[in-house]
Formats: C-alpha cells, sequence, structure tokens
C-alpha cells in the first residue's frame, strides 16, 4: 500500500489505513536512536529543504535530527535570514526553493492553509510542521505512535486532551486522527478556549460519516 498523496497537509484527508502505515514504517526507524552509529541510508541522495517562516525549537531540531539519521541533505531556511523580509512572497520564495531541485519542503508558517498553498502552485511534496490554529499532523503522529505502543490499540480508548483547545493545530490533528482510529476524545478546557460550535471540529466515522465522536466537554469544577 502506497500513500495517495505525496504530500502531507494533514491528518482529516488520511485514511485509517495510511494512518497505519505510516505508523508502522516508523516503527522499523524507532531503534535507529538507541545504535551506535545512528544512521541509516534510506535518504541518502535526497534532499530537503526546512522551511521555516514560524520560530520553532522542538519542531525543526525534530525534523533536522530525523533527515540527519535518515542520511538526507538538509536546507535550513528561515524568514529572518531570508528575502521574505524585503517583501518576496511566499510563491516567489517556493520558486526559489524549488530552482534547487529539492526532493521535499519541511513548512512551518503561522498562517493556516501555507502548505495547501504551496503544494498547489508547486510540484515539490509538502510536509506540514505546523500550519496557523490548522494542523499539526506530524505532532499527531508522534503522539498516535506513543499511544499505541503503550496501549497496543486505539479503539476503545477514551482520550482527554486539556488546554487551549479553541487555538490548538495540535489538538485538531490529534481528534482527526484519534477518532479515526476507533479511540473516544474528550475535550476540556476553560469555556473561553473551547470552540463554540462543532463545526468545523465535527468529526464523523471514517465508514458511515454519521455520528460525531468527539465528545465535548467542560472540566469540572472543583470542589
Amino acid at each position: 500500500m502506497k500513500l495517495s498523496s505525496p504530500h502531507l497537509l494533514g491528518i482529516e484527508p488520511l485514511s485509517p489505513e495510511e494512518i497505519t502505515l505510516i505508523l508502522d514504517t516508523a516503527e522499523g526507524f524507532s531503534d535507529i536512536a538507541a545504535r551506535e552509529i545512528k544512521k541509516v541510508p534510506t535518504l541518502r541522495g535526497k534532499t530537503v529543504v526546512n522551511f521555516f517562516v514560524e520560530p520553532s525549537t522542538r519542531t525543526r531540531s525534530s525534523f533536522e535530527l530525523a533527515e540527519k539519521r535518515l542520511s538526507a541533505d538538509s536546507l535550513n531556511f528561515s524568514t529572518s535570514t531570508s528575502s521574505l523580509v524585503k517583501g518576496e512572497t511566499l510563491l516567489d520564495t517556493l520558486r526559489n526553493l524549488e530552482a534547487m531541485s529539492p526532493d521535499f519542503i519541511v513548512l512551518r508558517h503561522s498562517e493556516a492553509g501555507a502548505p495547501h498553498f504551496l503544494a498547489k502552485y508547486g510540484h515539490t511534496p509538502i510536509v506540514n510542521a505546523g500550519d496557523g490554529a490548522h494542523e499539526h499532523p506530524t505532532q499527531a503522529l508522534l503522539d498516535a505512535f506513543t499511544i499505541r505502543r503503550r496501549k497496543a490499540r486505539f479503539a476503545g480508548l477514551k482520550v482527554a486532551i486539556v488546554g487551549d483547545i479553541l487555538h490548538s493545530r495540535v489538538a485538531r490533528s490529534n481528534v482527526y486522527l484519534l477518532t479515526k482510529m476507533g479511540a473516544e476524545v474528550v475535550l476540556c478546557g476553560p469555556p473561553t478556549l473551547l470552540p463554540r460550535k462543532l463545526s468545523p471540529w465535527a468529526l464523523r466515522t471514517a465508514s458511515s460519516r454519521t455520528e460525531d465522536l468527539a465528545r465535548w466537554s467542560k472540566c469540572p469544577s472543583p470542589d
């Protein structure tokens, strides 16, 4: 089985089978960090551009380390050292980057939809490393990887996501992923940080698309 798209723009477009494929593939690489020589030739000869328009520490370092361990050549690109500060458009920057023939572009952007924009107008596979308050698919996949290792399943689990749900791209991606895989999700936070309406958060089973699996809840009041 192969993924239906060359891009990883979010969890919402992925099927449960595609999510399982990604997690199974990750299992094969999970032991690299424990080896004496932490490198495999999987991406040897491939070039990855880390295009981070929004500041990041953990996500950027995670991508850079993964690329090195898979033997890819990395080009790190940030707004402060680019022509974006002089008014160059995102599309112009994409054209300049694609002139170098990269194999992948990892994009982190403060505006929702930026990875989809690059995927639409470019020809290089895009990996979404977080776009605005929309999605953060790689973080959700990492969370799912950890849950599966601990619990060995998703179906029948009840998972609580606590915090600023309204503005959280990680929460959105986790809700998409966990409900697709059969878990029940409870979102918990102050009323001002929870969406007032289900839409566009309303999620449905991949098979019937008729029942909402996300349960909205406020934290219980302290006694």
